[in-house]
């Protein structure tokens, strides 16, 4: 095989809690994540050369050894020792410091289509070993799906699929640093905690409202103190028939869950008319 190519899915959480900042700076979390219809794709072209090359069709993005995909492929080289190269294409549709762990799921991505292309053989469990040394939300990325993830949220347990519905996803013209926000979280201090282990028991159970009632997200005392444009959005895809909606991650990204498909489309409608967000996506759970 000399091409390959991948999806790379972007990921929401559908609850969100921080229980403690730990001694060695990273913060003990509880969370409920889930892949969305949202992807990026990835095509590997070996070369006989040595090196790895990758290019993007976005110029926000550095293409540079920085990258976290020419990081994870290099540390995959050099953990099986390939001496062969391999040019990577990087089309980026999710959106960027969204909270949808665009950078962690092409990371993801490059260890698991590198680990095909090259015949590498390794488990899953043994690429998100190297995954978790580059960043906590690469296992995740690699597994996909739905997961509780506890620690500093490279701990998964997978949990059934939620039911089916309709998502509207949107991210303002605004970028959001997830170092800040969780460096004026103090959450010690925290008076509300979103219910995970009831979240759980909801997704085991197939109940959607048990899922949409226990919405939480800890991390918007942060972000949407900083940028109100938040809970516009979500009052507003509430207002047109989400069951409940909720920011993802450290955000700025706003997503609601629908049953019907006519109200998700006239809320994303509704909000590129208001111009609240500067990408909008119907999709649903993958």
């Amino acid at each position: 095989m000399e091409q390959l190519t991948k999806e790379a899915y972007a990921k929401i959480n559908l609850g969100l809690d921080v229980l403690c900042r730990r001694e060695d700076g990273y913060h003990e979390v509880k969370m409920v994540m889930q892949t969305v219809g949202i992807s990026d794709t990835l095509t590997f072209t070996r070369k006989s050369e040595q090196g790895i090359t990758l290019k993007i069709d976005n110029a926000e993005l550095s293409a540079g050894e920085d990258n976290l995909i020419c990081r994870a492929a290099k540390q995959l080289f050099i953990r099986v020792g390939i001496t062969q190269g391999v040019d990577i294409f990087l089309q980026k549709r999710i959106p960027i410091a969204a909270g949808m762990a665009g950078g962690s799921t092409d990371a993801a991505a490059a260890l698991m289509g590198l680990n095909e292309l090259f015949g590498i053989g390794y488990s899953i469990e043994q690429l998100q070993d190297i995954g978790v040394k580059l960043g906590a939300d690469i296992p995740y990325c690699i597994m996909g799906g739905t997961a509780l993830a506890e620690g500093i949220g490279a701990t998964l347990t997978k949990l059934p699929m939620p039911p089916q519905c309709i998502l509207v996803v949107a991210k303002p013209d605004i970028n959001v640093s997830t170092k800040f926000v969780y460096e004026n979280l103090h959450a010690d201090t925290l008076s509300y905690h979103p219910d995970i282990d009831g979240m759980v028991e909801a997704i085991k159970a197939g109940s959607l409202s048990g899922i949409t009632d226990r919405l939480g997200n800890v991390l918007e005392t942060v972000t949407v103190r900083e940028y109100p444009v938040i809970d516009t959005i979500k009052s507003l895809m509430k207002s047109e028939g989400a069951e409940n909606a909720l920011m993802s991650g450290s955000g700025p990204t706003v997503f609601g869950i629908f049953t019907m498909e006519e109200d998700a489309r006239k809320a994303a409608e509704q909000i590129r008319a208001q111009k609240l967000a500067q990408k909008v996506f119907v999709t649903e759970f993958v």
